[in-house]
């Protein structure tokens, strides 16, 4: 059974940082493309941020440069570095596990909330 726990959100002042993580079980972490993805009150959920099992990266353009994805094989965990945080960045983020054999897994989320 996977299980991924997402953890680190929290409340911040624009400005600010949070880094999230993502703890995996259950699965071949190293072989699976894993994603940050979000979704802010009445908007669709939007990915944020990718990363492959070769360790390629992508960003949404709205947080390039200020969003920085990682992953530690040895400890099946998948961290979002988020600098510079703006309250546009309020949402409930959720971490995606995309298997080799393309089987989706998702975290329950973690609520970032940017505000003075």
């Amino acid at each position: 059974q996977v299980q991924l726990v997402e953890s680190g959100g929290g409340l911040v002042q624009p400005g600010g940082s949070l880094r999230l993580s993502c703890a995996a079980s259950g699965t071949s972490f190293s072989r699976s493309v894993m994603n940050w993805y979000r979704q802010a009150p009445g908007k669709q959920r939007e990915v944020v941020a990718q990363i492959t099992s070769d360790g390629t990266t992508y960003y949404l353009n709205s947080v390039k440069g200020r969003f920085t994805i990682s992953r530690d094989n040895a400890e099946n965990t998948v961290y979002l570095q988020m600098n510079n945080l703006k309250p546009e960045d309020t949402a409930i983020y959720y971490c995606n596990m995309v298997t080799s054999s393309g089987t989706n897994y998702w975290g329950r989320g973690t609520q970032v909330t940017v505000s003075s």
